[in-house]
């Protein structure tokens, strides 16, 4: 169902429409089976075909979490890093993860499709997740008839396999993330209002069975590529720099923009004008050198359509809400660093029962596979009463109230550190890296509303980045906001990076030391806390600026 895009080869005259289809029979979209046959709305598509994308999604994810939720305990009790360089590798580990998509989603869009990126980077991940069973097999290796396998030193040969499949895993993972989620989402047709809805609803399940794979890890362990989207951003760029002298006439009417009711991209639909932004309008000025050649093929580098054109201003209009989104992807880090660090100083047994530090990143996942139906089931319903609208709430607003949660989940981090440490004082315990007779359970508000966070604000920005994406573009779109969470990470491990810089002088630990009954992680949740607020009042600046796009 990708879409592929071709060199404009008709008259800039010509009026005629192009033959009308079925629209009874085929999908209203421009979907195109494997075959390259317009997609019959009967035999393909829907849930039947999504189905199998979400389970794919649900194993991919059981694995990746797997790695993920026990990563930092990993470095620090089996490779010996201090606390700071695990959170510091996680991160930036996490961060390669999410950053990774970018590639997936432009070799899916410009040049294999979604389905064989798919297998070409589930292969790499398959290899990555072989390494790191190597790397753990390495100590029992290096003392067996196999230790020819070992080149070096057990410990060295161990850091260095681990780190090699660590990284083919992100790049694995990374990169088909958006297009198995784009290619799900592009079995419903945009046309129709009965498949729309059934859309959102996938975005909302998905999300619910791939946290059903990260419970379970926490606990129990189409065709046809649409030609380059950047090389069509260049062109509307190059085409408006040397038309930069141009007169920009006000009725949008007369600018360029492909004959017929199809658009220059095969399978998409055309853009609207929108005003706003109009230097690159200048790209789609029709001149008269152009009109007296009118039957010859179009330099795309010289003219760009309007639908092109608008492509440009959806991403330049998208990256505002892109970049006030990044803060939230750092909260959310924490949990998989910050928190556990936490978690492993305090009281974690309940009666006879242990509960490892890593595995209560389970609420979070439980948070999440409660609250997805509540929203499906009983939110949206109570929003549609007073919106009207058919999903609720617009995405913006639903990642509004995901950035709202995030801050309340590093408040929560503040004052259950604030008390621990103050129990540690009480106890005499400040200067022994002991564990502090304070329960685990504790953390639960703060792993609960950082889920909560994520039942708005991912499935929101999930949403919005395919919502608001020209159809021949959701691929890469849906990077970016996976590469949203990537820089949220690069970003967390630059703030953890920096604590000790500004905190750790003149004989004082600073606030993250390896004993962090001497330490001030209290004083770090506040500071996030006060970076979330600040980070809200921005998104909610640029939302209610944004300008939505218009499909004919």
């Amino acid at each position: 169902m990708d879409s592929k895009y071709h060199q404009f080869d008709k008259p800039l005259l010509d009026d005629e429409n192009s033959s009308s289809v079925n629209t009874l029979e085929y999908t209203g979209d421009g979907s195109i089976c494997i075959r390259g046959h317009p997609a019959l709305r009967k035999h393909t598509g829907n849930w039947k075909a999504c189905s199998l994308a979400i389970v794919y999604s649900f194993c991919t994810y059981l694995a990746f979490s797997s790695i993920a939720k026990n990563l930092v305990s990993y470095l620090t009790k089996v490779l010996h890093e201090t606390n700071v360089a695990a959170a510091r590798d996680v991160a930036t580990w996490q961060g390669t993860s999410y950053l990774a998509p970018l590639a997936g989603a432009f070799l899916a869009d410009s040049y294999l499709g979604k389905y064989r990126t798919v297998l070409i980077f589930c292969m790499i991940f398959i290899i990555g997740m072989l390494m790191l069973l190597l790397s753990a097999a390495a100590p029992l290796i290096s003392t067996g008839p196999l230790s020819w396998i070992i080149w070096t030193d057990p410990a060295s040969s161990q850091h260095i396999i681990f780190f090699i499949g660590l990284y083919l895993v992100a790049l694995g993972y990374g990169a088909q993330c958006p297009c198995i989620a784009s290619f799900g989402a592009d079995q419903f047709d945009d046309t129709d209002e009965g498949e729309r809805t059934k859309k959102s609803s996938f975005f909302n399940w998905s999300y619910f069975i791939t946290n059903g794979g990260s419970l379970i890890s926490g606990t129990i362990i189409v065709w046809k590529p649409g030609g380059s989207p950047l090389a069509r951003v260049c062109q509307v760029v190059a085409a408006a720099i040397h038309k930069r002298d141009k007169y920009l006439p006000c009725d949008s009417s007369v600018l360029y923009e492909f004959p017929g009711q199809s658009s220059a991209i095969e399978g998409s639909r055309k853009l609207e004008h929108t005003s706003g932004l109009e230097f690159f309008d200048r790209a789609a000025i029709v001149t008269p050198t152009e009109c007296e050649f009118a039957g010859a093929p179009l330099n795309t580098w010289k003219i760009c359509t309007v639908t092109q054109v608008e492509e440009l201003k959806i991403l330049i209009r998208m990256f505002p809400i892109w970049a006030t989104m990044i803060f939230f992807a750092t909260v959310l880090e924490h949990m998989f660093s910050t928190f556990v660090e936490q978690g492993m100083v305090m009281e974690k047994h309940i009666g006879s029962f242990e509960i490892p530090a890593a595995s209560f990143q389970s609420i979070d996942v439980i948070a999440v596979l409660i609250l997805v139906p509540v929203y499906e089931r009983v939110l949206v319903p109570v929003f549609r009463k007073f919106t009207g609208k058919a999903n609720g709430i617009t995405p913006l607003q639903r990642m509004g109230i995901g950035l709202f949660f995030s801050m309340l989940s590093m408040v929560s981090a503040a004052l259950v550190e604030s008390n621990r440490l103050r129990i540690a004082q009480d106890e005499g315990l400040v200067h022994q890296k002991v564990t502090v007779p304070m329960s685990i359970l504790w953390q639960g508000p703060q792993y609960f509303l950082i889920g909560a966070g994520e039942v708005f604000s991912n499935i929101g920005l999930t949403e919005f980045f395919y919502e608001e994406s020209p159809d021949a573009m959701r691929s890469l779109c849906l990077a970016f906001s996976l590469a949203n969470i990537s820089a949220g990470n690069y970003l967390s491990s630059f703030i953890v990076s920096l604590v000790p810089v500004f905190t750790a002088r003149e004989g004082s630990p600073g606030w993250i030391p390896d004993n962090l009954n001497e330490g001030h992680l209290d004083r770090f949740y506040w500071m996030m806390a006060g970076l979330c607020l600040l980070n809200m009042l921005a998104f909610v600046f640029c939302a209610k600026r944004y300008k939505c796009k218009k499909a004919s």
